[in-house]
């Protein structure tokens, strides 16, 4: 596999060398450009300033420590002096010095410091080329206040020695730097690539259906971040793919259950209940009955789906909540008479609020039905709503065994049930609780539930009030 990557041109590592090897590149040949091309400029100008401070220096000079600041200055500093004293005296300093002009009967010199001498600067410089030496020359007239003057003459030398040696220093230190840059950059891609590599393997298994896969951590931020959340995912897909074969299983039982009924009872109807008009009717209202029920399946499944995919829409209203909670409570009345269950509603006789009344009134049938399904001994459900300030706080209690705290979170996922074997629901499909959470989120309702071992639960929300 790491072959096949590493021939691919594309890959990590390739791609580390590469980038890395144009980088030490161009930083060499901006070394070399920058020694070669302009090493003579700029170390002529250093040579250009350090005259020009010397300069400076003999100009603020007193006449009387004259001799020996020249003195000083031509011990150190490659460069030769004429002084003229105001009588006309020439005193010459380091003008055995090679290349030196200054002291010869020469025209050329001579032309330059008549030149400089009529200059009505106090300090002048002319630059010109020695033709003895092939080579540019610095002449320097500094006037003094007596009178006097002082020529500094400097050879600017050349650098083409040194730049002969910094070009064989330079070649040693591009080779020296291109293995540095492919051995730095193995290092480094190999850093990056194996736990990318490994992380894309375990990816492809995860895929596969393996929940048991580790994904590592090598200490960089961003591949660490990356492991988490495919640890993370790995998690969830775990937990989602156990809840959906848990749906699966109770989905089946419950399409399996009616449909054995309806076909049971069309067969009683087709074969002998067809004679007896009253028996027919009752067998017919079984069929019908349990046709309602895969029919409420379906539409819950098909409802989940559409909120999960972000399909519904909102549509806020202001309405009459006690209105639609006593309407609600109505649809029980064949339960309330037949299985002996209590349903009672503590609330003002008024509720005026700003909702989508069609999605809310689902919220309140699947908190029931899901009451009903979990409630005590005493068959006993309570419907209570309180007045806040700027909102209404809904309740559904139950009496039943209650829930776990740390199985709270999970009620609300779209493929948990609190009980592994599945009991068949009185009223519903199962899937409620995860119709309610989305359609609360979508509202931007607060929710929750508070239940504790034994002592049954309570389901709230909470709704914006009307005017």
């Amino acid at each position: 596999m790491n072959i096949n990557r590493m021939k691919n041109g594309n890959s990590l590592k390739v791609k580390t060398i590469l980038y890395f090897s144009i980088f030490s590149i161009f930083i060499l040949l901006l070394l070399w450009g920058s020694q070669m091309m302009f090493l003579k400029v700029f170390y002529e100008k250093y040579q250009i300033k350090d005259m020009n401070k010397i300069a400076q220096t003999i100009s603020v000079t007193s006449l009387k420590n004259m001799d020996e600041t020249l003195e000083k200055i031509v011990y150190s500093n490659t460069v030769c002096i004429e002084y003229v004293d105001k009588n006309r005296n020439v005193y010459l300093y380091n003008d055995m010095l090679p290349g030196c002009m200054i002291g010869k009967e020469d025209p050329v010199i001579d032309n330059y410091k008549l030149d400089l001498m009529n200059s009505q600067e106090e300090i002048k410089a002319v630059k010109f080329v020695n033709n003895d030496y092939k080579s540019k020359a610095l002449l320097y007239l500094i006037k003094l206040k007596n009178g006097g003057y002082v020529y500094v003459f400097s050879m600017l030398s050349t650098v083409d020695s040194t730049t002969i040696l910094i070009r064989g220093q330079l070649i040693y230190i591009t080779i020296i730097v291109i293995v540095l840059a492919i051995i730095i950059s193995l290092f480094l891609s190999n850093k990056v690539s194996e736990p990318i590599i490994e992380i894309t393997e375990k990816s492809k298994e995860l895929a596969k259906g393996r929940y048991d896969v580790e994904f590592p951590k090598i200490g960089i931020i961003e591949i660490d971040e990356l492991s988490d959340t495919l640890n993370y995912l790995e998690s969830e897909v775990s937990k989602t793919d156990q809840y959906r074969r848990d749906l699966m299983a109770n989905v089946s039982h419950d399409l399996k259950t009616p449909l054995t009924m309806i076909k049971a009872y069309a067969e009683m109807v087709r074969d002998i209940s067809y004679k007896k008009k009253e028996k027919m009717d009752e067998h017919l209202n079984i069929i019908i009955s349990e046709t309602d029920r895969l029919n409420i399946l379906v539409g819950d499944i098909l409802e989940l789906s559409k909120m999960q995919a972000n399909a519904d829409i909102i549509s806020v209203e202001e309405y009459d909540l006690r209105k639609e909670i006593d309407s609600l409570v109505s649809k029980y009345e064949i339960i309330k008479e037949t299985e002996d269950y209590k349903i009672c509603v503590e609330a003002p006789k008024k509720i005026m609020v700003k909702a989508d009344k069609s999605k809310i009134n689902q919220v309140l049938y699947n908190l029931v039905n899901n009451a009903l399904n979990y409630t005590g001994d005493d068959k006993k459900v309570i419907i209570r709503v309180t007045e806040e300030k700027r909102r209404y706080l809904i309740e559904v209690i139950d009496s039943g065994k209650g829930i776990d705290s740390e199985l709270i979170d999970n009620i609300w996922d779209r493929y948990y049930k609190q009980e592994k074997n599945h009991k068949r629901n009185i009223i519903g499909t199962g899937l409620g609780l995860s119709i309610v959470k989305n359609i609360l989120v979508n509202h931007k309702f607060d929710y929750g539930v508070k239940s504790s071992k034994g002592k049954g639960s309570t389901f709230y929300f909470k709704i914006k009030k009307g005017k």
